[in-house]
């Protein structure tokens, strides 16, 4: 007759059990990941959507790139003072909005690729100023977005 769950005998008689697993680092994480990922679709299907409706000229300035990732930067600034500031936001909102949708929707690869493109097509100059338009546009509208969000909080606090 073979005993179905046999175990092991130590030295001392006790039975000896067998070391337990390690949790998976993905224990837990589920939710947040479907979330990412769930976001993630929507944001990136709206910033293609995007480039299909407003496509760029080989040579031009990259205005559908340079609008969306100025946009995506305005949006988590005040994204992150709602999350941060409000209280009772769903831990998923963060993951969700913020590495998800916003996260697919602006799109600095693209970016690089864009100034590799202009370069290419002999546009070195409009390249350097879109490097530089992109970068002070995306960090002015994540301090105005978020400079404004507070003081809209602030008002609607009694």
């Amino acid at each position: 007759m073979t005993v179905p769950h046999p175990e092991r005998v130590g030295e001392s008689g006790a039975p000896v059990r067998p070391p337990a697993r390690a949790p998976s680092p993905w224990h837990g994480q589920g939710p947040v990941v479907a979330a990412v990922s769930l976001g993630g679709v929507i944001g990136a299907t709206a910033r293609y959507g995007a480039g299909l409706l407003w496509p760029t000229p080989d040579g031009a300035f990259p205005w559908t790139t340079f609008t969306i990732n100025v946009v995506g930067c305005a949006a988590m600034g005040v994204l992150m003072v709602l999350i941060t500031d409000l209280p009772a936001v769903h831990r998923l909102a963060r993951p969700f909005l913020g590495t998800g949708v916003l996260g697919g929707f602006t799109t600095f690869s693209t970016y690089a690729v864009d100034i590799q493109k202009l370069v290419d097509h002999g546009r070195p100059a409009t390249g350097l100023a879109y490097l530089a338009a992109t970068l002070l546009a995306a960090l002015a509208a994540v301090w105005l977005a978020s400079t404004a969000a507070r003081r809209v909080l602030k008002r609607r606090q009694p």
